[in-house]
C-alpha cells in the first residue's frame, strides 16, 4: 500500500500528523502533496517542523485566487502528481478546497481516496465549506467519521446504504468512526507545549487571559460581521480587563484594513494582536487560556478537550458535539450575545466529557486501510 497524504492548510497538517508517523515508524510507503493553499510560512512549514513531520514534501504552488480558480489549479496539479508516481490510495482532511480538488482528481484516476473528518455538517449552505464537504463525502471510498454524529449524517444522505460499481468492483462506500485525530495531537504533544515560554515573550503578566481566532470567509469578508465581532470583543474587554490575546490571521489582517477597521481594533486596551504563530506555542496559548473566542472548528474542538470554555463566533456549526457537551456556546457576529455567551461560559463547571475521542484516531484509520489493502 502506498498512501498520498494530500494538504494544504493549518489544520490539515496537523490532522493528518497523527498518520504520517504512523507510515514513518511502519515503514508504510507516503508522500506528501502540499496544495499551498495556505502559502505563509507560519502556516504551513512551521507546522511541519514542530510536528516532526518529513520535510520533504511535493509542492504544487497553488496561487491565491477565487475558490474556482484555486480550486481548478489544486486539480490540474494534483491529477499530473498522480500520474507520474500513482499512489494506492489518497488521503484527505476536512472541507478545504484543498479537500475538494484532491477527492475529484484522484476519483477520475480511479485512484480510492479516504475523507478524514467525514460526516460533518452544518446545514448552512452559505458556506463554501459545507459544499467542499458533502461532494467529498459522497464520492470518497472509505468515510472516517469522528463522532457517531457525523456517522448519522452520512447515513441520512444514503451514503454507505446502496453499492456501487467502482472500478475495482461492486462495493459500499464504507464508514468508519474512528475519533478526531485532531485528540492524538494534542495528547502527543501536551508536554512540550506546557514548556512553551509562549506568555512571557508576547509579555503576558497574569495567568489570566482570553485567546481568540477569527478567520473564516463568511466573518471576514463581511464589514458588519467584523464589526460585530470587534464591538463584542470591546464589550468582553471592558466586563472581564483581562488580556485578550489574538493572534491575526492574514486574511483578518487585509480585511480589518481594506474596511478600515484595524485601527477601532488596536485601540481596544486589552486587546494582543500578536502575528501568527506556530503550533506548540498556539497551543499552549490555548490550553492556560480562562476562555476562547473562535470561529475556528478544529479550536472549538482543541478547546473542549482541553477543558476551556469556547464561544463560537457562529451562527452554527459543524461541530455540535461540543455544544451538546456544555463546552462551547453559540455567539455568531452579535456584540451582545458575544459578551453574554462569555459570561455563560465562564460560569460554567469545567467537567463535561470530550466527545471527540481517545487520542487513537490514526491508529484506527491505518489499521483498518493496512487490512483492507492487504484483502484487496
Amino acid at each position: 500500500m502506498k498512501v498520498a497524504f494530500l494538504l494544504g492548510t493549518r489544520p490539515e497538517i496537523i490532522k493528518m500528523a497523527p498518520m504520517i508517523r504512523i507510515c514513518q515508524r511502519e515503514k508504510i510507503p507516503f508522500r506528501i502533496l502540499h496544495t499551498g493553499q495556505h502559502y505563509d510560512v507560519m502556516m504551513s512549514a512551521t507546522f511541519f517542523k514542530e510536528l516532526g513531520l518529513p520535510s520533504i514534501i511535493q509542492n504544487l504552488h497553488t496561487k491565491s485566487g477565487t475558490h474556482g480558480r484555486m480550486t481548478a489549479q489544486m486539480m490540474g496539479g494534483i491529477e499530473r502528481a498522480l500520474k507520474k508516481d500513482r499512489s494506492d490510495i489518497v488521503l484527505v482532511q476536512g472541507d478545504t478546497d484543498t479537500t475538494v480538488a484532491g477527492a475529484l482528481a484522484s476519483v477520475k484516476l480511479h485512484i480510492p481516496v479516504g475523507h478524514v473528518e467525514a460526516g460533518l455538517r452544518s446545514y448552512d449552505r452559505r458556506l463554501p465549506e459545507e459544499y467542499n464537504r458533502i461532494i467529498c463525502d459522497h464520492i470518497a471510498d472509505y468515510l472516517f467519521a469522528p463522532t457517531k454524529l457525523a456517522k448519522e449524517n452520512l447515513h441520512q444522505e444514503g451514503i454507505g446504504r446502496n453499492s456501487i460499481l467502482f472500478p475495482q468492483g461492486e462495493r459500499r462506500q464504507e464508514i468508519f468512526v474512528t475519533g478526531n485525530t485532531a485528540i492524538d495531537v494534542l495528547k502527543q504533544w501536551r508536554e512540550k507545549a506546557d514548556n512553551s515560554r509562549m506568555r512571557q515573550r508576547i509579555g503576558l503578566q497574569s495567568t489570566e487571559y482570553f485567546l481568540m481566532t477569527v478567520h473564516r470567509e463568511e466573518n471576514v469578508d463581511r464589514r458588519e460581521n467584523l464589526l460585530g465581532m470587534i464591538r463584542g470583543i470591546e464589550n468582553v474587554a471592558k466586563f472581564f480587563r483581562v488580556p485578550i490575546v489574538f493572534p491575526m490571521h492574514p486574511r483578518t489582517m487585509r480585511k480589518l484594513k481594506e474596511y478600515k477597521l484595524l485601527a477601532k481594533a488596536a485601540r481596544i486596551r486589552e486587546l494582543r494582536i500578536i502575528e501568527p504563530v506556530g503550533f506548540l506555542d498556539f497551543f499552549a496559548l490555548e490550553a492556560n487560556a480562562s476562555l476562547v473566542l473562535t470561529d475556528s472548528g478544529g479550536v472549538q474542538e482543541e478547546a473542549c478537550y482541553l477543558r476551556v470554555p469556547c464561544v463560537v463566533l457562529r451562527e452554527r456549526t459543524d461541530r455540535p458535539e461540543s455544544v451538546q457537551a456544555g463546552a462551547a456556546m453559540l455567539a455568531g457576529c452579535d456584540s451582545e450575545t458575544i459578551l453574554k455567551s462569555a459570561q455563560v461560559m465562564l460560569q460554567k463547571p469545567r467537567h463535561w466529557k470530550n466527545p471527540f475521542g481517545d487520542g487513537k484516531a490514526g491508529e484506527r484509520i491505518m489499521e483498518i486501510l493496512t487490512s483492507h489493502f492487504c484483502l484487496l
